[in-house]
């Protein structure tokens, strides 16, 4: 029976049933629980989650302590030369310096005249060289002078090699029996095309030794470390020192330039790292 106010007997309405307030009691704490569970699951299962992940690597680099691989490659490309440079010598003696430097003026002058007959440019014609030395003989060890040689080196470039014999036996016959060829230099115009190609081709060498050096050892190839050109200009040369020529010859002088090979040589560096599974 409900509590009832003494001497009234009336129900007191600021007083609550108890069986009412117990069953309220009993659900909070029991949503309470739930929480808990839940939420502790989840924060098992984030961190099973996070302890089970691969750990990520660290990006390679090329730093003092990190492994690398030191190749080196070497690479060639062809090319047909355009150019020729030919060296004339004229050597003149006379009795005195005047003499034979007048004597030698006359014939350089003639050369000159002589590469350019055959199509050289002025700015292609070049003195390369003069000299004036006096001249001794030596009866019973006494030196004597008995003149002076004038040697007058003439440099000029030929931009029509099918055309370079003609103009050379037109030269040696301008300059006579005191002329001499030097040197026959072969080149092409434009070298950067050819450089490049071999440059290009050293380099794809370099990287094949580096992938199966890698792969042998159980490595990968991380980063270039440092890519350096090591090459060299290589000229092909043709050297006639000293040879003279008889003057007006019975034909042209035969000049084939063939082919010019050019190489280049590379140095790669990389960093190695562990291969991935």
């Amino acid at each position: 029976m409900p509590a009832e106010d003494e001497g009234t007997g009336h129900e007191d309405p600021t007083r609550l049933p108890r069986r009412s307030f117990r069953i309220s009691l009993s659900s909070v704490l029991v949503a309470a629980v739930v929480a808990a569970v839940v939420l502790g699951g989840v924060a098992l299962g984030v961190a099973a989650g996070t302890s089970g992940a691969t750990p990520t690597r660290p990006p390679a680099s090329c730093g003092p302590t990190t492994p690398k691989l030191t190749v080196h490659g070497t690479g060639q490309a062809t090319a047909t030369p355009d150019l020729l440079t030919v060296v004339v010598q004229v050597a003149v003696t006379g009795p005195t310096a005047t003499t034979a430097l007048a004597a030698d003026n006359t014939s350089a002058a003639a050369v000159v005249a002589a590469f350019e007959g055959g199509g050289a440019r002025a700015q292609d014609i070049q003195t390369s060289g003069l000299s004036l030395q006096p001249q001794y003989s030596y009866p019973k060890g006494v030196p004597t002078l008995t003149g002076y040689q004038v040697v007058n080196a003439v440099t000029a470039t030929l931009h029509d090699i099918a055309q370079s014999g003609a103009v050379i036996d037109a030269v040696v016959g301008a300059g006579g029996n005191a002329t001499q060829i030097e040197s026959l230099t072969f080149s092409t115009r434009d070298p950067s095309a050819v450089e490049a190609q071999a440059r290009a081709r050293a380099t794809t060498q370099a990287v094949t030794y580096a992938r199966a050096l890698a792969r042998a050892a159980g490595r990968s190839l991380g980063p270039v470390c440092s890519l350096n050109d090591q090459s060299g200009v290589s000229v092909s040369e043709n050297a006639l020192a000293g040879a003279p020529f008889a003057s007006a010859a019975a034909s042209n002088v035969p000049i084939e330039s063939g082919s010019q090979t050019q190489t280049a040589q590379v140095a790669l560096v990389y960093a190695l790292v562990q291969a991935k599974p």
